[in-house]
Protein backbone atom coordinates (compact mmCIF):
# COMPACT_ATOMS: atom_id res chain seq x y z
CA UNK A 1 0.00 0.00 0.00
CA UNK A 2 1.38 3.25 -0.84
CA UNK A 3 2.07 6.17 1.55
CA UNK A 4 -0.99 8.15 1.77
CA UNK A 5 -0.86 12.84 1.75
CA UNK A 6 2.12 12.63 1.59
CA UNK A 7 2.90 16.58 0.85
CA UNK A 8 6.37 18.51 0.91
CA UNK A 9 6.62 21.94 1.19
CA UNK A 10 10.21 23.30 0.22
CA UNK A 11 11.63 26.28 2.31
CA UNK A 12 15.48 26.41 0.77
CA UNK A 13 18.66 24.74 0.50
CA UNK A 14 18.39 21.14 2.56
CA UNK A 15 15.34 22.29 4.31
CA UNK A 16 11.60 21.31 3.69
CA UNK A 17 8.79 20.59 6.09
CA UNK A 18 7.21 16.83 5.14
CA UNK A 19 3.79 16.24 5.79
CA UNK A 20 2.77 12.39 6.21
CA UNK A 21 0.02 10.68 7.95
CA UNK A 22 -0.68 14.07 10.49
CA UNK A 23 3.25 14.04 11.34
CA UNK A 24 4.99 17.45 10.33
CA UNK A 25 8.93 16.81 9.77
CA UNK A 26 11.02 19.42 9.02
CA UNK A 27 14.81 18.45 7.71
CA UNK A 28 17.76 20.27 8.09
CA UNK A 29 16.50 23.36 8.73
CA UNK A 30 18.28 26.82 7.62
CA UNK A 31 16.29 30.08 7.75
CA UNK A 32 19.66 32.96 7.86
CA UNK A 33 18.96 35.41 4.82
CA UNK A 34 20.93 35.59 1.88
CA UNK A 35 24.97 36.19 2.09
CA UNK A 36 25.75 35.15 4.95
CA UNK A 37 29.94 33.30 5.28
CA UNK A 38 30.24 30.79 7.25
CA UNK A 39 33.83 30.07 6.91
CA UNK A 40 33.98 28.53 3.32
CA UNK A 41 30.78 28.37 2.71
CA UNK A 42 28.37 31.34 1.52
CA UNK A 43 24.62 31.34 1.31
CA UNK A 44 23.43 32.69 -1.61
CA UNK A 45 19.47 32.01 -1.01
CA UNK A 46 17.07 32.79 1.85
CA UNK A 47 14.32 30.98 2.81
CA UNK A 48 10.99 30.43 1.27
CA UNK A 49 9.19 30.71 4.20
CA UNK A 50 10.02 32.17 7.81
CA UNK A 51 9.98 29.78 10.74
CA UNK A 52 7.22 31.73 12.75
CA UNK A 53 5.19 30.54 9.84
CA UNK A 54 5.59 27.28 9.93
CA UNK A 55 3.67 25.98 13.35
CA UNK A 56 3.72 22.81 15.30
CA UNK A 57 6.85 20.65 14.02
CA UNK A 58 6.93 17.54 15.75
CA UNK A 59 10.34 16.25 14.66
CA UNK A 60 13.19 17.62 13.03
CA UNK A 61 15.50 15.25 10.73
CA UNK A 62 18.94 16.66 11.10
CA UNK A 63 21.35 14.95 8.83
CA UNK A 64 24.03 16.03 10.97
CA UNK A 65 24.97 19.77 13.11
CA UNK A 66 28.25 20.58 12.56
CA UNK A 67 28.06 22.00 8.92
CA UNK A 68 26.44 25.74 8.63
CA UNK A 69 24.83 24.51 5.43
CA UNK A 70 22.75 21.96 7.13
CA UNK A 71 22.14 23.92 10.08
CA UNK A 72 22.65 27.77 10.17
CA UNK A 73 22.28 30.72 12.86
CA UNK A 74 18.44 30.98 12.76
CA UNK A 75 17.98 26.89 12.08
CA UNK A 76 19.98 26.37 15.25
CA UNK A 77 17.63 28.54 16.96
CA UNK A 78 14.74 27.03 15.81
CA UNK A 79 15.45 23.68 17.12
CA UNK A 80 13.86 24.46 20.28
CA UNK A 81 10.13 24.94 18.80
CA UNK A 82 10.49 20.86 17.49
CA UNK A 83 8.99 18.17 19.86
CA UNK A 84 11.98 16.29 18.87
CA UNK A 85 15.44 16.83 17.05
CA UNK A 86 16.45 13.23 15.44
CA UNK A 87 20.21 13.30 14.38
CA UNK A 88 23.65 11.43 14.66
CA UNK A 89 24.60 10.43 18.42
CA UNK A 90 27.77 13.13 18.22
CA UNK A 91 25.33 15.49 17.08
CA UNK A 92 22.66 14.65 19.83
CA UNK A 93 25.63 15.27 22.62
CA UNK A 94 26.45 18.45 20.82
CA UNK A 95 23.26 19.88 20.94
CA UNK A 96 21.70 18.37 24.74
CA UNK A 97 18.14 19.25 25.08
CA UNK A 98 15.20 17.59 22.54
CA UNK A 99 17.91 15.94 20.86
CA UNK A 100 18.18 12.39 20.35
CA UNK A 101 20.84 10.77 18.73
CA UNK A 102 20.45 7.58 16.37
CA UNK A 103 23.19 5.29 14.86
CA UNK A 104 22.32 4.02 11.35
CA UNK A 105 19.44 1.17 11.16
CA UNK A 106 18.04 2.58 14.81
CA UNK A 107 14.47 3.48 14.89
CA UNK A 108 12.36 5.51 16.70
CA UNK A 109 8.29 5.39 16.64
CA UNK A 110 6.06 8.56 16.82
CA UNK A 111 1.88 8.31 17.77
CA UNK A 112 0.21 4.67 18.25
CA UNK A 113 -1.75 2.84 15.78
CA UNK A 114 -5.04 1.30 16.22
CA UNK A 115 -3.17 0.55 19.68
CA UNK A 116 -0.75 -1.55 18.04
CA UNK A 117 2.56 -0.34 16.79
CA UNK A 118 3.99 2.88 16.29
CA UNK A 119 1.62 5.42 13.76
CA UNK A 120 5.29 6.57 12.01
CA UNK A 121 8.57 4.35 12.60
CA UNK A 122 11.62 6.82 11.64
CA UNK A 123 14.72 4.54 11.52
CA UNK A 124 17.92 6.50 10.67
CA UNK A 125 20.20 5.12 7.46
CA UNK A 126 24.00 4.83 6.75
CA UNK A 127 25.71 8.27 4.79
CA UNK A 128 28.96 9.45 4.16
CA UNK A 129 29.41 12.80 3.40
CA UNK A 130 32.29 12.37 0.49
CA UNK A 131 34.42 9.66 -0.52
CA UNK A 132 35.43 7.47 2.24
CA UNK A 133 39.61 8.95 2.65
CA UNK A 134 37.74 12.17 3.35
CA UNK A 135 36.51 12.97 7.70
CA UNK A 136 33.51 15.28 7.08
CA UNK A 137 32.13 13.29 10.60
CA UNK A 138 29.25 11.87 10.90
CA UNK A 139 25.89 12.25 8.96
CA UNK A 140 22.87 10.14 9.14
CA UNK A 141 19.61 9.69 6.79
CA UNK A 142 16.04 8.99 7.37
CA UNK A 143 13.37 6.27 6.17
CA UNK A 144 9.97 7.06 7.18
CA UNK A 145 7.34 4.22 7.58
CA UNK A 146 3.86 4.78 7.98
CA UNK A 147 1.99 1.92 9.80
CA UNK A 148 -0.66 1.20 6.80
CA UNK A 149 2.32 0.84 4.09
CA UNK A 150 5.22 -1.37 3.22
CA UNK A 151 6.99 1.31 1.52
CA UNK A 152 9.22 3.89 2.76
CA UNK A 153 10.04 7.75 2.59
CA UNK A 154 13.64 7.92 2.13
CA UNK A 155 15.75 10.94 3.02
CA UNK A 156 19.00 10.93 1.78
CA UNK A 157 20.77 13.31 4.28
CA UNK A 158 23.68 14.60 3.00
CA UNK A 159 25.63 11.41 1.23
CA UNK A 160 27.36 10.45 -1.77
CA UNK A 161 26.30 7.66 -3.55
CA UNK A 162 28.02 4.18 -1.77
CA UNK A 163 27.33 0.96 0.08
CA UNK A 164 25.57 2.60 2.88
CA UNK A 165 22.46 4.29 0.07
CA UNK A 166 22.71 0.66 -1.66
CA UNK A 167 21.94 -0.95 1.74
CA UNK A 168 18.61 1.11 1.96
CA UNK A 169 17.73 -0.24 -1.50
CA UNK A 170 17.86 -3.82 -0.16
CA UNK A 171 16.37 -3.05 3.18
CA UNK A 172 13.17 -1.40 1.83
CA UNK A 173 10.67 -0.73 -1.21
CA UNK A 174 11.20 3.11 -1.44
CA UNK A 175 8.34 5.19 -2.50
CA UNK A 176 9.64 8.22 -2.77
CA UNK A 177 13.39 9.44 -2.13
CA UNK A 178 14.18 12.81 -1.05
CA UNK A 179 18.01 13.38 -2.68
CA UNK A 180 20.18 16.09 -1.51
CA UNK A 181 22.02 16.35 -4.76
CA UNK A 182 23.62 19.48 -6.11
CA UNK A 183 27.67 17.16 -5.85
CA UNK A 184 28.70 19.83 -3.27
CA UNK A 185 32.42 20.88 -3.72
CA UNK A 186 34.70 22.06 -1.06
CA UNK A 187 38.63 23.48 -2.05
CA UNK A 188 39.88 22.76 1.36
CA UNK A 189 38.63 19.21 1.21
CA UNK A 190 39.56 18.79 -2.60
CA UNK A 191 37.95 17.94 -6.14
CA UNK A 192 35.48 15.00 -4.92
CA UNK A 193 31.61 15.56 -4.32
CA UNK A 194 30.61 15.67 -0.88
CA UNK A 195 27.07 14.91 -1.99
CA UNK A 196 25.36 12.97 -4.45
CA UNK A 197 26.40 14.01 -8.20
CA UNK A 198 23.19 14.09 -11.38
CA UNK A 199 24.59 10.41 -12.02
CA UNK A 200 24.64 9.47 -8.82
CA UNK A 201 20.87 10.55 -8.67
CA UNK A 202 20.39 8.42 -11.96
CA UNK A 203 22.02 5.59 -10.35
CA UNK A 204 19.47 5.71 -6.91
CA UNK A 205 16.68 5.75 -9.09
CA UNK A 206 17.58 2.69 -10.66
CA UNK A 207 18.77 1.16 -7.26
CA UNK A 208 14.99 2.37 -5.87
CA UNK A 209 12.90 1.46 -9.14
CA UNK A 210 9.56 2.31 -7.72
CA UNK A 211 10.62 5.69 -6.21
CA UNK A 212 9.88 9.00 -7.19
CA UNK A 213 13.19 11.32 -6.80
CA UNK A 214 12.39 14.71 -5.29
CA UNK A 215 16.04 16.55 -5.12
CA UNK A 216 16.68 18.53 -2.55
CA UNK A 217 20.16 21.01 -0.82
CA UNK A 218 21.39 21.16 -4.53
CA UNK A 219 20.69 25.28 -4.62
CA UNK A 220 21.10 28.43 -2.10
CA UNK A 221 25.04 27.63 -1.25
CA UNK A 222 27.62 28.37 -3.58
CA UNK A 223 30.12 25.28 -3.40
CA UNK A 224 27.08 23.37 -5.43
CA UNK A 225 28.86 22.22 -9.04
CA UNK A 226 25.43 21.09 -10.25
CA UNK A 227 22.06 22.47 -10.66
CA UNK A 228 18.56 21.45 -11.22
CA UNK A 229 19.57 21.77 -15.20
CA UNK A 230 22.56 19.32 -15.14
CA UNK A 231 20.29 16.72 -12.79
CA UNK A 232 17.37 17.28 -15.42
CA UNK A 233 20.02 16.83 -18.54
CA UNK A 234 20.91 13.26 -16.63
CA UNK A 235 18.16 12.39 -15.58
CA UNK A 236 16.63 12.58 -19.63
CA UNK A 237 19.39 11.00 -21.01
CA UNK A 238 18.86 8.03 -18.87
CA UNK A 239 15.44 8.38 -19.61
CA UNK A 240 14.57 8.71 -16.11
CA UNK A 241 13.19 12.37 -16.31
CA UNK A 242 9.43 11.28 -15.71
CA UNK A 243 10.55 10.19 -12.17
CA UNK A 244 11.43 13.75 -11.15
CA UNK A 245 9.40 15.77 -8.58
CA UNK A 246 10.75 19.56 -8.41
CA UNK A 247 9.76 21.08 -5.09
CA UNK A 248 8.62 24.93 -5.92
CA UNK A 249 9.73 27.62 -3.16
CA UNK A 250 6.72 28.16 -0.06
CA UNK A 251 4.74 25.53 -2.59
CA UNK A 252 2.95 23.01 -0.31
CA UNK A 253 3.49 20.35 -2.87
CA UNK A 254 1.74 16.99 -3.26
CA UNK A 255 4.02 13.84 -3.34
CA UNK A 256 1.60 11.17 -3.24
CA UNK A 257 -1.60 10.59 -3.86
Amino acid sequence: MAVEELRITYIGGPTAMIEISGFRLLTDPTFDPAGGVYGNLTKTMGPALEPSSLGKVDAVLLSHDHHDDNLDHSGREFLKNAETVLTTVDGAKRLGGNAFGLAPWESVGFGVHSGNGPALKITATPARHGPAHTDRGPVVGFALKVAESEQVIYVSGDTVRYEGVAEVAQKYTVEVAVLFMGAARVEQVGPWALTMTAEDGVAAARAFPEATIVPLHYEGWKHFSESRDEIEKSFAEAGLQHRLKWLEGGQRMAIRP
